[in-house]
C-alpha cells in the first residue's frame, strides 16, 4: 500500500534503465500492454537526457512505478510510461489513440493539458515575482478543467518523481518547484484523501523553501529520537496490554505509531509563534483492526483506561468526509504526555493512505471517473493539520515538594513541570530558562515533577516568549509571566504594525511617520492594528495637521486618503487603494480568530498570522501594510470544561451567569471525576463573540476554566 520509505529512497537513488524497469514489474504485473508501451516510450526518448546525465526513459519508468504501487490500473500505468511523449517529442495524440486505444489516450491528452495551463498560468522561472499568486491561479484552472481524477493522481506521482530528482538543477529552479508543489500539487493530494503522497510533498518542498528550518526540525527529532521512540513503544505496550486482557487476540489489531511530518510540525510552530521544543502533540498511534464494530469496541477502551480530551473527539466512521476517508479520532494523555489515537479498520487504512486511489475499479466499466466533491477542491483555505490543545489535571490533588541543588525546599502543585520550578526560584530564571536538569539528567523544562526531586535551571541570555505553554504550567506566577511576555511581544509587533500601516496609508516615510507618532499616546497608537476607526482617527488626525501647513495644500488636494474596505474568504482589508484579493501564504496557515497581519503586494493582500516568523521580518523591513481583521461572522462554537463546588445550585448559577454573557448554550455533561469538593463540567456553547481570549476573561471571572477551545475554524473540510 503506497511506497514505504526505503521504496522512497529506492526510487530517488534508481539511476540505471535495467535496474528501474525491474522495480517497475515488481510494482506491477508484466504483461504485453506494459511491455509494448515501455519499449514506445523507450524510443521515443532515446536521445533525451534530464539535467543529470541520465537517460529520460528513466523518469517514466519511475513514474509509473509510483503509480503501480498504489493501484493496479493498468491503463493509469502505460499513461505514466507515456506522460511526456506527446508533450516533448514528434509524436501526436492521435498516433497515442492508435497505438494504445481511447483510455489510455483520454488520460495522455489531460496530462498533456496540465503542462499546457502550467504554461498560459504560471509565471516564468527566470522571474523574480512571487510565485504564489499565479500558483493560487494555476490550481483553480487545473481543477476546473480535469475531469478525470485518475490524470491528476498520474501528475502527482510525476511531480512526486521530480521532487525526490530535484537535486540536479539549479537553486532558482528548486526554489520555482518547491513553492508549485507546496501551493499546487500538495493541497490536491490532500483533497484527493492521497495522505502519503501529500506528507512526502509538502516535505520535499519544505526542505528546499525552508532549509534551515528543516535541519532543526531534524535535528531535535534525531536528537530525541530514543526518547519519543520509547514513549511511543511505552503507550503501544500498555494500549496492546489492556487489548489482550480484555479478550481482542492478537491477530485482530494492529498498532502503528508515527511523529508528526516534518512540514507539519513547522506549521504549528509558526502558526503558535513556539519553538520545536514546545510543540506539544508531536505523538501520535493508528489502531487498525477488521471492522468496524471493534474500532467502536477499541475507542471504549482507549477512553476507559486514558484520560481523553473529549472535545478533540471526531467520528469520521459514523460520517465520511467526503474523499470516504473513515476513522475515529481521539486524543488521551498517557505518562503526562499527549498522544493522538487514531482508530479505523485495514480497509480504512488503505482508503485513508490512498484516498481515492484506492478504489479504482467500478465494476460498471466506466472510465472518467468523476467525483461531485472534486469541483470543490479549488478552496484557497487549506485544512493543514488540526491542533490539539493541552488541558489541564490534578488541580486539587495533594502539593508536592522539590529541591534545589543546594537542598532549599520548594512546594508546588501535583502536577507542576519543570518551568514552575524555574519562576518558582525567580521570574529572571523562568523568563530565561531554556533546559532543566532533574536529578542530575538533562529533560524538557515540561517534565512533570515528582516528589522529592532536586532541580537546577539552564539560561540563555534573553527572554523566551511561550505563548502556548500557559496551559501547561501550574502555577499562577509562571501563568501570569507568560501571558505577560506574550503580550509584551504583542504590542511590540503592533506598534511596528502600526507605523506601516500608517506608512502604506498615507503613502509616507517610515521614518517621518515614526517622527509624528511620537506626539501620539502610545496606548492610542498601539490600538492602530486592532481597531478600524482609532486608524480612520490618526489618518485624520494627521491630514488636520498638515493642512495647516500651506506647502502641503496642494499635496492633499492631489490626494484622497479615504479608506475602502475590501472583504474575500472571510477577511475584511481596509485600503486606500483597491485590493483585488486576499492570498493567505503557505508559510503559516492562520485560521479563524487568530491575530493576523496583512502585506500588500501587487494589489493583493497576503495574510499571515502575527506570530510568523516569515511575517515579523517582513515587518521589520518596513514592508507596504494592510488594517486587516476577520469578517464579522454571525455565530462562533465553543467548548469548554470547567471546576466547580460541588454543592447546591453551583451549575444554575454559572448557567444564568453565560446566559448574561448572551451565550446561547448547547450542550451540559457534568464529568465522571465527580469528589466530594469538586465536580467537572464540559459545556457546549455558541457566541457572536469571536476573540476566544476576550470571551475566557470574563469567564475566569467567575469560575475555573480548565480547558476553552473554539471547535470551528477558517478551514472546513
Amino acid at each position: 500500500m503506497g511506497l514505504s520509505q526505503v521504496d522512497i529512497e529506492k526510487v530517488k537513488h534508481l539511476h540505471d534503465e535495467k535496474l528501474a524497469t525491474q522495480y517497475l514489474f515488481s510494482c506491477i504485473d508484466e504483461s504485453e500492454a506494459l511491455q509494448y508501451a515501455l519499449q514506445y516510450s523507450t524510443d521515443a526518448h532515446k536521445l533525451q537526457f534530464r539535467k543529470s546525465g541520465e537517460p529520460y526513459i528513466i523518469h517514466p519508468i519511475l513514474v509509473a512505478s509510483i503509480v503501480a504501487s498504489i493501484t493496479d490500473d493498468e491503463s493509469m500505468t502505460i499513461a505514466a510510461l507515456l506522460h511526456d511523449v506527446v508533450e516533448d517529442t514528434d509524436i501526436g495524440i492521435d498516433e497515442i489513440l492508435e497505438n494504445f486505444g481511447s483510455d489510455v489516450a483520454h488520460l495522455v491528452e489531460g496530462l498533456t493539458k496540465i503542462d499546457t495551463i502550467r504554461d498560459s498560468e504560471l509565471i516564468p522561472s527566470h522571474s523574480n515575482e512571487k510565485l504564489i499568486v499565479s500558483a493560487l491561479s494555476f490550481r483553480k484552472m487545473l481543477l476546473a478543467s480535469i475531469e478525470d481524477v485518475r490524470i491528476l493522481v498520474v501528475k502527482l506521482c510525476d511531480r512526486l518523481h521530480n521532487m525526490l530528482t530535484l537535486d540536479s538543477l539549479p537553486h532558482h529552479k528548486q526554489i520555482r518547484i518547491a513553492e508549485e508543489t507546496l501551493v499546487v500539487y500538495s493541497p490536491i493530494a490532500h483533497r484527493l484523501g492521497i495522505s502519503f503522497v501529500k506528507n512526502l510533498l509538502e516535505d520535499l518542498s519544505f526542505g528546499y523553501l525552508f532549509a534551515e528550518e528543516k535541519h532543526h526540525i531534524d535535528n531535535y527529532l534525531d536528537t530525541n529520537y530514543h526518547a519519543i521512540e520509547r514513549k511511543l513503544d511505552n503507550f503501544k505496550e500498555s494500549i496492546q496490554k489492556i487489548f489482550l486482557s480484555n479478550g481482542f487476540c492478537e491477530d485482530e489489531f494492529e498498532i502503528i505509531s508515527r511523529i508528526k511530518h516534518r512540514y507539519s510540525i513547522y506549521l504549528k510552530m509558526q502558526r503558535k509563534g513556539v519553538s520545536i521544543d514546545e510543540v506539544l502533540d508531536l505523538l501520535a498511534v493508528r489502531i487498525l483492526t477488521k471492522d468496524a464494530v471493534k474500532c467502536y469496541d477499541i475507542l471504549g477502551l482507549i477512553h476507559l483506561n486514558f484520560q481523553p480530551l473529549s472535545s478533540r473527539f471526531k467520528d469520521y466512521i459514523a460520517v465520511a468526509k467526503d474523499n470516504g476517508y473513515q476513522t475515529l479520532h481521539t486524543t488521551v494523555f498517557y505518562n503526562t504526555a499527549i498522544f493522538e489515537v487514531q482508530i479505523r479498520t485495514f480497509d480504512m487504512h488503505k482508503t485513508a493512505e490512498l484516498g481515492v486511489a484506492a478504489h479504482w475499479k467500478y465494476k460498471n466499466g466506466g472510465n472518467n471517473i468523476k467525483l461531485d466533491w472534486l469541483n470543490n477542491l479549488g478552496y484557497q483555505n487549506e485544512n493543514v493539520e488540526d491542533f490539539y490543545e493541552l488541558i489541564k489535571h490534578d488541580l486539587f490533588s495533594d502539593d508536592i515538594v522539590v529541591f534545589s541543588p543546594k537542598g532549599q525546599p520548594f512546594t508546588l502543585p501535583r502536577g507542576a513541570v519543570a518551568l514552575d520550578y524555574a519562576y518558582a526560584v525567580h521570574t529572571d530564571i523562568g523568563n530565561c530558562a531554556k533546559s532543566a536538569f532533574v536529578n542530575k539528567v538533562k529533560a524538557p523544562l515540561l517534565r512533570e515533577l515528582k516528589n522529592g526531586d532536586i532541580l537546577k535551571i539552564a539560561t540563555s541570555d534573553e527572554t523566551t516568549t511561550r505563548c502556548s505553554w500557559i496551559d501547561a504550567v501550574k502555577t499562577s506566577k509562571a501563568k501570569t509571566n507568560i501571558k505577560l511576555n506574550c503580550n509584551a511581544r504583542i504590542r511590540e509587533i503592533n506598534m511596528q504594525y502600526a507605523k506601516n500601516i500608517i506608512s502604506t496609508a498615507m503613502n509616507l516615510n517610515y521614518s517621518r511617520v515614526c517622527e509624528w507618532l511620537d506626539g501620539i499616546k502610545y496606548e492610542k497608537v498601539l490600538n492602530i492594528p486592532c481597531d478600524i476607526d482609532t486608524f480612520r482617527d490618526i489618518i485624520n488626525r494627521y491630514i488636520k495637521e498638515i493642512s495647516q501647513n500651506s506647502r502641503f495644500k496642494q499635496f492633499l488636494s492631489r490626494h484622497r486618503f479615504k479608506l475602502k474596505s475590501f472583504e474575500f474568504n472571510g477577511v475584511e482589508i481596509f485600503s486606500v487603494s483597491h485590493i483585488s484579493d486576499v492570498v493567505f501564504d503557505y508559510c503559516c496557515h492562520p485560521k479563524v480568530g487568530d491575530e493576523i497581519v496583512a502585506f500588500l503586494e501587487k494589489g493583493k493582500a497576503h495574510v499571515h498570522h502575527k506570530m510568523c516568523k516569515t511575517a515579523i521580518k517582513k515587518l521589520q523591513q518596513h514592508e507596504k501594510m494592510l488594517f486587516v481583521r476577520w469578517a464579522k461572522q454571525n455565530i462562533y462554537h465553543y467548548n469548554i470544561i470547567v471546576s466547580m463546588h460541588n454543592e447546591k445550585g453551583a451549575l444554575a448559577k454559572f448557567l444564568t451567569y453565560l446566559t448574561k454573557l448572551n451565550i446561547d448554550i448547547s450542550s451540559v455533561e457534568l464529568g465522571k471525576e465527580n469528589n466530594e469538593y469538586i465536580r467537572y463540567c464540559e459545556i457546549g456553547f455558541e457566541s457572536d463573540e469571536a476573540d476566544i481570549n476576550t470571551i475566557r476573561a470574563k469567564i475566569d471571572k467567575k469560575i475555573k476554566v480548565i480547558h476553552f477551545i473554539r471547535t470551528d475554524d477558517a478551514y472546513k473540510n
